[in-house]
């Protein structure tokens, strides 16, 4: 957590990459699911997901795609804009690794990024590309005192 914020309170430049690493249960989809409402049986019905042919119940793409609000959290990025390209299904006991990369800053403090997520065989499961506004000054006067 506070590398992150450590590197962004000493500023930020395009090339800068974080990455953060993710086990996602069955316990956590089911939760995800009642949050969001998203019951759809390939996330808990094993005769669905054998007719669909995949290896077994898969996690939701948003909760996976979530990964990235942790380092976009801990830098106070202000998203604008998501695109997300989903692979390959990510399955209950993956564990994910999302590298995300600062591409762009403008004098504005307005950013892109590219964030690739790739399971523990290394296969890529889900890309993204981003954009956001980063802290000025002031903001990362206070993320400093949250360190």
């Amino acid at each position: 957590m506070s590398e992150i914020r450590r590197k962004t309170v000493d500023g930020l430049k395009a090339g800068d990459t974080f990455a953060v690493v993710r086990k996602f249960t069955k316990k956590e989809t089911e939760s995800f699911g009642n949050i969001t409402k998203d019951y759809n049986p390939v996330h808990y019905d094993r005769q669905f997901i054998e007719v669909k042919k995949l290896n077994g119940l898969i996690c939701h793409g948003l909760l996976v795609a979530s990964m990235i609000t942790e380092i976009g959290g801990q830098i106070g990025w202000l998203a604008s804009g998501m695109d997300f390209r989903f692979k390959k299904p990510v399955y209950f006991e993956d564990t994910i690794t999302c590298i995300f990369k600062i591409t762009e800053i403008n004098e504005k403090g307005k950013a892109k990024g590219e964030a690739v997520y790739r399971n523990q065989n290394g296969t890529v499961v889900l890309e993204a590309t981003l954009k956001g506004l980063l802290p000025g000054l002031k903001e990362k006067e206070v993320l400093k005192a949250l360190i």
